[in-house]
């Protein structure tokens, strides 16, 4: 990873959040669905106070419709119209980006009038006309990375989106399905992902998700939520994708992966550590490469200048000659 973000990394801005580059490393975080408009707007107050007091670039999530749910009596959201205009309010509030998912192409013109970043999730992250259309946007474009698919996959899913001329893509690594009810991550995702040039996030809480494990539901393993997420940050992830909850237990959705919301500022303060000394060794390599590409230019200039120096001496040499 350090190698493509050296060359060719792409960066641009989520609203006030600079994404990719040498960037800080940035969050994307709230709750998984819109459980009501106060507890939403809840949670996008404190992760702003949280964003702001730790320095976090932060962006907002939340889902105003869970369409992929185990079961069809579990709770998906408020629905399109209503959810969006809880984002647009939890927006105008706390001044932080939107991210949100679409599930169809009818989705995608009304969620970009309001959000900053279209999320296609990873169950349909092949779909065509999807990717297409939220390409079409303008919006910045999370691609979640099926679980189903292999790193270097990711490349053709790409290119369905930058074909319509937007190259504002983020690419997550959410887990990849091993065996039934299980997923694990691989941490070669992150540098094969890398090398196509665009950010790169981790979605942890996800990752620690135990699919349909609940029987009508998912369920988690959160006490590996921070290991993982340190190890995300130091092989050298542009952002963390984190699902917070102030009581999972009560959570109407992924609640069994989320992160208690009083762990996360600790967390942050860890990872910010983590993720500073790595980019300062990935701006010393750079700053490095660039000395070493430099040195023969700069050792033929200085050599070109000793010649030029030594010019007039030589002519004085053979004046003093030809007088003897």
């Amino acid at each position: 990873m350090t190698e493509a973000k050296a060359e060719s990394r792409r960066s641009f801005a989520i609203g006030k959040v600079s994404a990719g580059g040498q960037a800080p490393l940035f969050v994307i975080a709230g709750p998984c669905v819109i459980e009501s408009e106060a507890h939403a707007a809840m949670l996008a107050d404190r992760l702003a106070v949280i964003s702001t007091e730790l320095g976090v670039p932060l962006i907002f999530k939340a889902s105003y419709d869970k369409a992929n749910r185990s079961s069809s009596a579990s709770y998906r959201g408020p629905g399109l119209a209503e959810g969006l205009r809880i984002l647009a309010a939890i927006k105008k509030r706390t001044g932080l980006p939107i991210l949100t998912d679409v599930h169809d192409v009818a989705q995608v013109g009304p969620a970009s009038e309001v959000a900053d970043v279209l999320q296609i999730p990873a169950f349909l992250s092949r779909q065509t006309d999807l990717l297409v259309a939220a390409g079409r946007s303008g919006r910045v474009v999370n691609i979640k990375k099926g679980q189903f698919l292999s790193p270097w996959d990711i490349e053709n899913v790409i290119e369905k989106v930058a074909g319509t001329g937007n190259e504002k893509i983020v690419l997550t690594e959410r887990g990849t399905s091993f065996g039934y009810q299980n997923l694990v991550v691989d941490m070669r995702a992150f540098p094969i992902m890398g090398k196509f040039g665009y950010p790169v996030v981790f979605d942890v809480t996800h990752s620690v998700q135990l699919p349909g494990g609940g029987g009508k539901s998912s369920g988690g393993q959160p006490e590996f939520i921070e290991p993982l997420a340190r190890a995300g940050t130091a092989i050298g992830a542009d952002g963390i994708f984190l699902e917070v909850h102030e009581n999972p237990a009560k959570a109407l959705s992924d609640g069994t992966n989320a992160l208690p919301l009083d762990q996360l500022r600790p967390l942050l303060l860890r990872l910010t550590q983590i993720a500073a000394l790595v980019r300062g060794w990935e701006a010393a390599e750079t700053s490095h490469a660039s000395d070493v590409a430099s040195a023969p230019a700069s050792a033929a200039a200085s050599a070109a200048a000793a010649a030029e120096k030594g010019r007039p001496q030589e002519a004085e040499r053979r004046t003093w000659r030809a007088r003897q």
